[in-house]
């Protein structure tokens, strides 16, 4: 088991960010058979270009760092905070010291066996370029195979951090921490981990918990050692969808007949509060469009609307609650 020591400053310091470079590494472990699988559709439409990098570019250096013991730091930086971008993410790797790379290179040579023993694979980290064309490589991978998704990606996880907030101001950092994964629960004043049956207990020392949702992680993973802060990665909320675990809408569906398919896609992501771009983000829809439905919701009574810092967020009413819950 894993357990985390917690002081009342670790939480005052406790904070979200998002990653994109560790989403990338989530999904390429998935698409080498490293992890969790993809849904099929996913798999179907990506699998080609991942097979085609995988022959045509450095791309194979970069999966031999992902090593089973745990996750990279050299192509998956630690990220500053919910802002981050994939380009924020490129100009740290590119900028590796060759040495701090040369370790992990090292470390991917004892613990991955023959991927990493595979000669081309060797002669890409053994060159004194081995850091551009690592950051090449997943440049390319990024572009061609998440890019495209990682808008409506990214408003998930978005979306899932103001839920974590909504949890943590009304009932505090336990019941949220507990609510990340089954195996989590929060004992004696520390948060403890069943998901990693051998690691120990970690010290935050006051620098508080990192928290990161992800819409690939297979499970529930962490990061301990520096230059990483003490990180939780878990999966986002909304992310059942994706990977083919319900319908967002059961089908036929009494909620769909009475306000339209449209509008009934948007009360049931309204499971917790969100604005108007994070909604049509993630549901793929134009935010004129989606604009213009809530106004007829929130007109209709089923949606009400407060607004927190610069956005505008719409959250359920009573009414709207209680007509989701009746449509199944």
């Amino acid at each position: 088991m894993l357990r985390f020591e917690v002081s009342v400053e670790d939480l005052l310091r406790s904070r979200f960010a998002l990653s994109p470079a560790m989403d990338l590494c989530f999904l390429l472990r998935s698409l080498a058979g490293q992890d969790r699988p993809l849904p099929r559709a996913w798999a179907t439409r990506l699998l080609p270009a991942f097979e085609r990098l995988r022959r045509e570019t450095d791309l194979n250096a970069a999966l031999a760092l992902q090593i089973p013991q745990g996750g990279p730091n050299f192509i998956a930086p630690p990220p500053r905070g919910l802002n981050q971008t994939w380009a924020d993410d490129l100009a740290v790797i590119r900028a590796t010291p060759r040495e701090a790379a040369r370790h992990e290179f090292a470390t991917a040579a004892t613990a991955t066996g023959p991927s990493a023993r595979d000669p081309r694979v060797r002669a890409v980290l053994d060159s004194p370029d081995a850091v551009s064309r690592i950051a090449a490589a997943m440049d390319q991978a990024w572009h061609e195979l998440l890019a495209t998704d990682w808008p409506q990606l990214r408003a998930i996880c978005e979306r899932d951090v103001v839920h974590q907030v909504g949890v943590i101001g009304e009932h505090g950092w336990a019941t949220t921490i507990e609510s990340l994964h089954p195996s989590i629960a929060w004992q004696a004043g520390g948060i403890e981990v069943g998901h990693f049956p051998q690691v120990g207990t970690v010290r935050l020392a006051g620098d508080g918990l990192l928290l990161i949702p992800s819409v690939f992680v297979g499970n529930i993973a962490a990061h301990l050692e520096d230059p990483w802060p003490r990180t939780l990665i878990y999966r986002a909320r909304g992310t059942a969808a994706l990977w083919g675990e319900q319908e967002t809408i059961p089908r036929p569906d009494a909620l769909t007949a009475l306000v339209g398919r449209a509008r009934a896609r948007l009360l049931v992501a309204l499971d917790a509060p969100a604005s108007t771009s994070h909604l049509a983000r993630s549901l793929a829809m134009a935010p004129g469009a989606v604009g213009d439905h809530l106004a007829i919701l929130r007109g209709a009574g089923l949606l009400v609307r407060a607004r927190s810092g610069r956005s505008v967020l719409y959250c359920r009413t009573p009414l709207g609650e209680a007509l989701v819950a009746g449509s199944g």
